[in-house]
C-alpha cells in the first residue's frame, strides 16, 4: 500500500513538472512560471534592490556646501564595466564563475542574480514569443541592478531587450527612462535627451497620458542629462517640472534641494527662498533635506523683515535635541545672521559655538574659521586673523579649492606682518627691561613668574576637576568615573603628577608655595621620587641673566626694531591699505631717531598717507620736510611736478654697476654689509626696474646667516611686492620648495 502511494505521488510530481515545462505553451505552464517568477524569484530580487536603494539614501555622504548631484550616488569613471555577453543574451553568464559564487554578494548583485534566475529558469520564449508575462519585469530589474553596479553597457543591453521584445509592456516608459539614465552615465547624454523628449513630448508609449510618477522620473532623467552637458537653464526647467507632484519622497525632496541651490547660485534669492520653504513644508521629505532647507533659508532671504523670523526658526531648531548632528551648521547660520545685523559679539559667540559642536564636519570648520579670520582682519587684529586663517589651512584637505587658496594667500601676506610685529614687541620689551634698575628687574620677573604659576595651577585644577567628574577631555575611560575626586584613584594619580611637574616634591607644611622652598630639579635630595627638572620659566635667575647689558647689543635690538617698524609701515600702507596703522608705525619710527637712510623714505610715505587721508595740515608738514631737507631728490621732483613724468635720477647702467658691487660682496660672504647697502641704495632708486633684483639678493643674504623663518619672510616680501616680475616668481618657487 505504501509503495503504491509513493508511486502515485511520484507520477503526480512528474506530470506536474512536465506540464509546467518552459517548452510547453499551456495555461498551466504559463501561470505556474508567471506566479513563481513574480512571487518567489522576482519578489526576493526586488526586495534586495529596494534594500540597496535604502542604503544609498541613508548612507550617501552629501557635501551640503556644493550643489548636490541629482542622484545620491557618484560613479567612478575609470571603473565602467563593458559588456561580456558573448551573444548569449542579456541574462546569460551570471554566476558561472565558481569564485564569484563563493563571494558575498551586494544587495544589487543579489537582485541581479534573482533577475537572471527568473530569466534562465522561468523564461518561456517559444517560437520567438515570450509566454511568461513577468520576464520583462525581470529584464528591467536586471538592467537597474547593473546600473547601480556601474555596468552601464550591460544595463543598456538589458533595457534594449525589453524595449525590442516587449513593446506593449506597461513598464516600457520606465525602461526608457532607465536607459536614458544609463546613457547619461555612459557620456551619451545627447541620446538620453532625445529619448526623453520623445517620451515626454511625442508620448510614444501606448498610454494616452503618462502617470505623474513616470513624468517625475522622466523630467529628473532629463535634468541629469542637461547637468551633464552643462545646460543649467534647461536642467532647472525640468527640475521645476519634476517637482510639481512629488510622488517620490526621496528623489522629489532631492530635486527640490538641487533646484533651490541653482537659484541660490544665480543669486535669485526670492526663488531660492520659495523652493527651500516648499521643501521645509514637505511632510514626507527625509529629515536631512528639511533641516538643510531651513539652513538654506537663512542664506536666501531678501527682506530684512524676514531675518528675525528666520533667526527664531534656526534657534528653535538648535533647542531640538534631535538636531544635535547639525549643530555646527545651525550655530554658523545664527552667527552669520547676527553678523549681518552688525551684532558682532553675538556673531563671535555663535561662531565659537559652531566650532565646539560635537561631531562637527571639518568642512564646516573651514568656513567658520574663515569667518572669524575675516572679522578680526576687518578690525585690524591681524594676529588673531592670521591664527584663524592658519586653522583653515590645517583643517582643510582640499588644497586646490579656490577658496582655500585665497585664504592661503591671505595667511602668507600676514606672515611677514606678524613676524615684524613680534620683533617690535619683543625688542621693545627687552630694551625697556634693560633700562630698569636691578631691583626693578627682579620685582618685574618675580611678578611675571607668579602669574605664570597661578595660570598653570588653574589649568591643572581645571584638568583635575574634569577627571573628578568623569570628563577626561581626551576620551580616557576609568572604572572610577563619577566618583568624588579623593575616591578617584585615576584623578589622584594624575593630580600628583601634575603637582610635581609644576611645584616639585614639597613637604606637608604651611606656605608650601614659597619660592625658597623649591629645590633644584623639582625635588629635595632626600626625595627619591623621580620628577621632572625645574621648569626654566619659573627660574628667576634665568630671566635676569638673559637681560642684555652691553650697549652694542641694546643698540642692535633698537636698530632691528626700527627696521621692523619701517617694514610694517610699508606693509600696512601698500598691502593692506590700512593708512591709519601705517602712519602710527612710521610716526613712531620717526620719533625714535632712526638711521639717516630711513628719514627720507619715512617722510615720503607719511606725505603720501596724509595726502590720501585728505589731511591738508599734515600733508603740508611732510611736504615741507622733503622740499627743504631733501630738495635734490626724486621725491621732491615728484611733489613739485606731480603731473610730469619724472626721469630716472640714476641711469640704468649705474644701477647695474651698484648691483654688481653688492653681488661681489655677497659672493665674498659679507652678508650683513650686503643687506645694509641694499637697504640704503633701494631707498634712493625706488622706481628702478632693478629694485626686485636687489630685494631678492637681500633675501638670499638674509638666508645665509639668519634663521630660516627670517629667510622665508624676506622671500615672501619679494613674492608679494614684486609678484609679476621674474624675481617675484623665483621667490614664490623657492617658498614652495621650502614648504615641502
Amino acid at each position: 500500500m505504501k509503495n503504491t502511494q509513493k508511486i502515485i505521488a511520484f507520477l503526480v510530481l512528474f506530470v506536474a513538472a512536465f506540464a509546467c515545462s518552459t517548452k510547453k505553451d499551456t495555461v498551466v505552464s504559463r501561470n505556474f512560471h508567471a506566479i513563481t517568477t513574480k512571487y518567489n524569484v522576482l519578489f526576493n530580487g526586488k526586495e534586495a534592490f529596494k534594500k540597496g536603494i535604502e542604503d544609498i539614501n541613508n548612507n550617501y555622504k552629501d557635501d551640503w556646501f556644493q550643489r548636490l548631484p541629482i542622484e545620491p550616488i557618484e560613479f567612478e569613471e575609470d571603473k565602467i564595466v563593458l559588456s561580456s555577453f558573448n551573444n548569449n543574451g542579456p541574462g546569460a553568464g551570471f554566476g558561472s564563475n565558481e569564485d564569484e559564487e563563493k563571494k558575498e554578494l551586494t544587495t544589487f548583485e543579489k537582485a541581479e542574480e534573482k533577475a537572471v534566475k527568473a530569466i534562465q529558469r522561468h523564461g518561456m520564449n517559444i517560437d520567438g514569443i515570450e509566454r511568461n508575462r513577468q520576464i520583462d519585469d525581470a529584464y528591467l530589474l536586471l538592467g537597474k541592478s547593473r546600473y547601480y553596479t556601474q555596468r552601464f553597457i550591460p544595463a543598456i543591453e538589458a533595457f534594449n531587450y525589453v524595449i525590442a521584445n516587449y513593446p506593449q509592456a506597461d513598464l516600457i516608459a520606465e525602461t526608457k527612462i532607465w536607459r536614458a539614465k544609463a546613457n547619461t552615465r555612459n557620456d551619451n547624454e545627447e541620446i538620453a535627451i532625445e529619448a526623453m523628449k520623445l517620451l515626454l513630448v511625442v508620448r510614444d508609449s501606448l498610454e494616452t497620458s503618462l502617470p505623474d510618477k513616470i513624468k517625475e522620473q522622466a523630467h529628473t532623467a532629463l535634468a541629469m542629462a542637461y547637468v551633464k552637458s552643462d545646460s543649467m537653464q534647461k536642467a532647472k526647467k525640468h527640475l521645476q517640472l519634476a517637482t510639481r507632484t512629488l510622488k517620490n519622497r526621496d528623489q522629489g525632496a532631492r530635486n527640490l534641494f538641487v533646484l533651490g541651490q541653482i537659484y541660490s547660485n544665480e543669486n535669485k534669492k526670492d526663488s531660492a527662498f520659495y523652493i527651500f520653504e516648499k521643501l521645509s513644508n514637505f511632510k514626507k521629505a527625509p529629515y536631512k533635506y528639511k533641516i538643510h532647507a531651513n539652513i538654506e533659508l537663512a542664506k536666501n532671504f531678501s527682506k530684512d523683515s524676514i531675518s528675525t523670523t528666520i533667526l527664531e526658526r534656526i534657534q528653535k531648531l538648535i533647542k531640538n535635541r534631535d538636531n544635535r548632528p547639525y549643530l555646527d551648521e545651525l550655530y554658523y547660520q545664527v552667527a552669520v545672521l547676527h553678523q549681518n545685523k552688525d551684532s558682532i559679539q553675538l556673531a563671535l559667540s555663535n561662531y565659537n559655538n559652531s566650532l565646539r559642536a560635537k561631531n562637527g564636519s571639518d568642512q564646516q570648520k573651514t568656513f567658520t574659521f574663515e569667518k572669524l579670520g575675516n572679522l578680526y582682519f576687518k578690525d585690524a587684529e591681524y594676529q588673531f586673523a592670521s591664527a584663524y586663517y592658519d586653522s583653515v589651512l590645517q583643517v582643510s584637505t582640499d588644497s586646490l579649492d579656490i577658496r582655500i587658496r585665497r585664504v592661503k594667500r591671505k595667511y602668507r601676506n600676514l606672515a611677514s606682518l606678524i613676524k615684524f610685529e613680534e620683533v617690535v614687541a619683543t625688542n621693545d620689551s627687552i630694551v625697556r627691561i634693560a633700562a630698569l634698575s636691578k631691583d626693578e628687574q627682579k620685582l618685574f620677573f618675580e611678578s611675571y613668574i607668579e602669574k605664570l604659576k597661578k595660570a598653570d595651577e588653574e589649568a591643572a585644577q581645571l584638568r583635575l576637576n574634569q577627571l573628578a567628574f568623569g570628563d577626561s577631555g581626551d576620551g580616557l575611560q576609568s572604572s572610577n568615573k563619577g566618583k568624588w575626586y579623593f575616591y578617584n584613584s585615576q584623578s589622584l594619580s594624575f593630580g600628583k603628577t601634575e603637582f610635581q611637574k609644576i611645584w616639585g616634591s614639597r613637604k606637608l607644611e604651611d606656605d608650601w608655595r614659597w619660592s625658597e622652598k623649591a629645590t633644584i630639579g623639582g625635588a629635595s635630595e632626600k626625595d627619591s621620587t623621580p620628577v621632572n627638572k625645574v621648569n626654566l620659566k619659573y627660574d628667576l635667575d634665568a630671566y635676569l641673566s638673559s637681560i642684555p647689558v652691553k650697549k652694542e647689543k641694546i643698540d642692535s635690538l633698537q636698530t632691528e626694531r626700527n627696521q621692523a617698524l619701517y617694514e610694517l609701515g610699508l606693509i600696512y600702507k601698500e598691502q593692506f591699505k590700512n593708512q591709519n596703522l601705517a602712519k602710527l608705525r612710521l610716526e613712531r619710527l620717526a620719533r625714535l631717531q632712526p638711521k639717516e637712510a630711513l628719514i627720507l623714505p619715512i617722510n615720503w610715505h607719511l606725505y603720501q598717507i596724509y595726502n590720501s587721508l585728505e589731511d591738508a595740515e599734515m600733508t603740508e608738514k611732510y611736504k615741507n620736510v622733503i622740499l627743504t631737507q631733501f630738495a635734490g631728490t626724486k621725491f621732491a621732483q615728484v611733489i613739485l611736478n606731480p603731473e610730469e613724468k619724472i626721469a630716472e635720477e640714476v641711469a640704468v647702467d649705474e644701477v647695474e654697476k651698484v648691483y654688481k658691487e653688492v653681488y661681489y660682496l655677497y659672493k665674498a660672504n659679507k652678508f650683513e654689509e650686503v643687506i645694509s647697502k641694499i637697504s640704503k641704495y633701494v631707498a634712493k632708486v625706488p622706481g628702478s626696474t632693478l629694485v626686485p633684483k636687489f630685494e631678492l639678493l637681500k633675501a638670499f643674504a638674509i638666508g645665509k646667516y639668519q634663521d630660516p623663518q627670517a629667510y622665508k619672510i624676506a622671500l615672501d616680501f619679494v613674492a608679494v611686492s614684486y609678484g609679476s616680475t621674474e624675481e617675484g616668481k623665483k621667490a614664490k618657487a623657492i617658498l614652495k620648495q621650502l614648504e615641502k
